[in-house]
């Protein structure tokens, strides 16, 4: 094919593909931090999306409503919204609907947002798992009624994602009116998926977000497994796989983060015989039982829930990720530059180990030292 470069490339730039940047910020302590500062961060890295995607998650935001799902929706139909609505007034209390406040005129022909704070009707949940059945409503919506888009469906966080500059979201869904105790942000440059509105990142199920640099190779098998489980993988990309991945490994199967990400990332079969004799057979078990769940292919992930922040690369670490940590605030970042732009006095900074994550939670500050005894671990390995 002829000028084979302006179909894949049709802003004639010469960035790299292994692009993408992603940016996490918590205040362990509880504290609130404002939208600014992860805009900021994530826009210096710029050079690293090319516009076809962008998106940030929040957590805290909506105190006022803390014990209402708040439901982030795009429509690119009326008769979609129709349907939607009648399909939520059946399984939800619809306490508040409202046109979410945005700026058209920063970004190109937007689908129509709409915000719903609810709560499950009790006669659809009586008796069964409420997590799960907002889960499969999500599903439902996503797969099922033409022209809609759940994209996220949780307690006192939500996602803002679309086709643009990360720097063109916040200035669509005016970002600035919201501040929260934990944030996301993804700059993307989509590679062998289409960009469009659903498929920018963060992805989400319940409370769980995901941003993600790299490539996941195993999406299909990855796929394949998941699917055993109820879930339906329709966003066209292979990042999905891993916000599922999460859910059912620790919300269905009750594992522990720190496990799951022995799973995602399993540790080389080499290290098996560099560590006591449980950790070992655990490490088999995991291996043999989840298997099709390991990622394959470069990536580095930040997943995020409620308390919780997560920074994941692959076992070579073939995508970067840097950690930084000041007072109670713990960053995760593509570039140290990003984390020195909103924070240049840092406590600490370090890059992780690969297959090893970076855990911050509520209360719990992760330290360099955590990396340093898992590099000595892997390197008695090989």
């Amino acid at each position: 094919m002829k000028q084979v470069t302006q179909y894949s490339n049709p802003h004639g730039d010469d960035k790299v593909m292994d692009g993408c940047s992603i940016f996490g910020v918590m205040d362990t302590s509880g504290g609130s931090i404002p939208a600014g500062v992860v805009i900021r961060a994530i826009d210096l890295m710029r050079d690293r999306d090319n516009g076809l995607g962008g998106g940030f998650a929040a957590y805290g935001i909506y105190p006022e409503h803390p014990d209402l799902y708040a439901l982030h929706l795009m429509y690119t139909s009326r008769e979609g919204q129709r349907q939607t609505e009648e399909f939520l007034s059946n399984a939800f209390i619809i306490d508040k609907s409202e046109c979410m406040d945005v700026d058209p005129s920063a970004v190109s022909n937007p689908p129509m947002m709409q915000r719903y704070f609810a709560s499950l009707r009790p006669d659809r949940v009586a008796g069964v798992d409420e997590a799960q059945f907002l889960a499969d409503a999500t599903m439902f919506i996503n797969t099922k009624i033409p022209d809609s888009f759940v994209f996220s469906a949780a307690r006192n966080m939500g996602v803002f994602k679309g086709v643009g500059h990360p720097f063109d979201i916040a200035r669509f869904f005016r970002l600035e009116q919201y501040s929260g105790y934990l944030w996301t942000a993804h700059g993307r440059f989509p590679t062998n998926t289409p960009g469009w509105w659903g498929g920018a990142h963060p992805f989400s199920l319940l409370d769980w977000t995901v941003v993600h640099n790299g490539e996941i190779s195993s999406y299909g098998i990855n796929r394949r497994f998941l699917e055993q489980y109820g879930y339906v993988c329709s966003l066209q990309t292979d990042t999905e796989v891993v916000a599922y991945a999460v859910d059912l490994l620790v919300r269905r199967h009750g594992l522990p983060m720190e496990v799951a990400a022995k799973v995602l990332a399993a540790p080389f079969w080499s290290e098996h015989s560099h560590v006591e004799r449980d950790e070992a057979e655990m490490l088999r078990a995991l291996r043999i039982t989840y298997g099709s769940l390991l990622l394959n292919g470069p990536f580095t992930v930040i997943i995020a829930r409620q308390g919780e922040m997560v920074g994941l690369t692959d076992r070579i670490r073939l995508r970067p990720l840097v950690v930084g940590t000041h007072g109670s605030v713990v960053y995760l970042s593509s570039e140290e530059s990003a984390i020195r732009l909103v924070s240049p006095e840092l406590d600490d900074t370090w890059i992780p180990v690969g297959g090893q994550p970076v855990i911050a939670r509520l209360g719990r500050i992760p330290t360099a030292d955590e990396a340093w005894l898992r590099s000595e671990v892997v390197a008695s390995a090989h």
